[in-house]
């Protein structure tokens, strides 16, 4: 491996961390933001849940609260396609076709130079 390959390489490593960061932090905000208000507007179901546990008051709450279960059905939609993903790439590895969009991406960013949001964190050599 050549010396412009194993630069690529790192490139490409730091653009995939950077998803991954990206990934979670708006998992992050789904959470904070219409987790939390859709928790909240269920607030008197989750205290009788407490009190009392059927899987029918569940299903009413969810039935009767639309807004609510759709915002905590995108929290947690996300939070697990974003988990499968991750584990996927953690077991098997990055997809080749994968990989190679990340290439194409790193010189994407190369080509376009310092104008780019993230030539700063892909391709400036901090390590000096």
């Amino acid at each position: 491996m050549c010396k412009d390959e194993s630069v690529l390489q790192v490139q490409v490593q730091r653009l995939y961390r950077l998803i991954i960061y990206f990934k979670w932090l708006i998992v992050v905000l789904l959470w904070s933001s219409i987790g939390s208000l859709s928790i909240w507007s269920l607030r008197r179901e989750i205290s009788l849940w407490v009190e009392h546990f059927t899987w029918v008051s569940v299903r009413y709450a969810l039935a009767y609260y639309k807004l609510s279960t759709l915002g905590l059905s995108l929290c947690l939609g996300t939070t697990t396609a974003i988990l499968v993903w991750q584990s996927r790439n953690i077991l098997w590895g990055i997809s080749p076709a994968e990989q190679k969009r990340l290439e194409q991406q790193v010189s994407q960013i190369n080509h376009q130079g310092p104008t780019h949001p993230l030539w700063k964190w892909v391709i400036e050599d901090n390590s000096n």
